[in-house]
Order: structure tokens, then C-alpha cells, then sequence
């Protein structure tokens, strides 16, 4: 038998989709009061890898990531993602979202990423939320699994999670 062993805490991490930045500016502000300081923003990327959004947001979409510099427990994902959720919803305007929100975590060896969508190769939390490890760190870089999303299998979103796995690693 194994011994259990204590869990350690992990880097919260968030991506955005939207088409303004002002809604980004807007609503990175209230996470910040719940979650802290962020210790890494992305510069903004453009999302085309899907039309999946365009109903909802219209074209021209952006993507930005952040990790926040205090870490949290890997049980709180769902809590996260439920508080996501409702801020995705208090932005909405004529009942469209202008924001999709995405938390995650990352890990030395993986990216976490939370989701209210049941698949294969996701595994249930709490309350109608989900997990999948997206990337996993292999050799000197994370890598994408079969089930990784197109944009986060390009090397400009490897290296932004590379980047961030930076900040974890213990000083030498």
C-alpha cells in the first residue's frame, strides 16, 4: 500500500478568449482581489483556431494568459471555474458572453485545465465541473496529448507555459 502523502499547492493559471479589451482590463481586477497579484500576463495573441466562439463574441477574437504569483490547492479548480463562470455571465450583454474565461493550473509536470464540458479524457470534480491535463512536461518543454486543443499545441502557447513553469522552479 502507499503511503499518502501531503498535496502540494500548484500555480493558478487563467486564459482568456474575447474580441475587446476593455472587458479584459475590466474583469481582471475583481480576480485579482480574490486571487492576488499576477506574477505573468501574455502578451495578446489572436485566436483563430476555431469558429466555435464567433457566434457568441463575433471574429477578431483575442487570446491572454496570466498565472497569479499565490498558489492555490488543486481541490479548489471547481470553486474556480464556478466563480468563472458567473463573471463570464455578469459580463454578458443581450444574453451573449463577451469573455470566456479559463482557469487552470500548472505543475513541474503538467498543465490543468477546468471545464463544465464531460469527455473521455476528463475527469469529474465537483458540481458539474471537470479536469484535464492538457500539457505534460516532457525533456526540456511541455507537450500536447492527443486531446490537446489546436492553439495549445503551437509553440508560441509551449513557450508561455514554459515561461510560467519558471516561475515555480525552486532557486538555485
Amino acid at each position: 500500500m502507499g503511503k499518502i502523502s501531503k498535496v502540494a499547492s500548484v500555480k493558478l493559471i487563467i486564459g482568456f478568449i474575447y474580441q475587446d479589451k476593455p472587458v479584459f482590463d475590466k474583469l481582471k481586477l475583481p480576480l485579482q482581489r480574490i486571487f492576488g497579484a499576477f506574477d505573468f500576463e501574455s502578451a495578446e495573441l489572436d485566436f483563430n483556431f476555431t469558429d466555435y466562439y464567433t457566434p457568441e463574441f463575433g471574429a477578431g477574437l483575442k487570446r491572454k494568459f496570466v498565472s497569479f504569483k499565490k498558489p492555490i490547492r488543486p481541490e479548489e479548480l471547481f470553486k474556480i471555474k464556478l466563480y468563472t463562470n458567473r463573471l463570464e455571465q455578469k459580463s454578458s450583454s443581450s444574453g451573449k458572453r463577451l469573455i470566456n474565461i479559463d482557469p487552470g493550473y500548472l505543475t513541474l509536470a503538467k498543465l490543468v485545465l477546468a471545464s463544465t464540458k464531460d469527455y473521455a479524457h476528463r475527469i469529474y470534480l465537483k458540481k458539474g465541473i471537470y479536469a484535464e491535463v492538457t500539457l505534460s512536461y516532457k525533456g526540456h518543454s511541455f507537450q500536447p496529448l492527443e486531446w490537446s486543443y489546436p492553439d495549445f499545441r503551437t509553440q508560441g502557447y509551449l513557450d508561455i507555459f514554459n515561461q510560467i513553469r519558471g516561475l515555480i522552479l525552486p532557486e538555485k
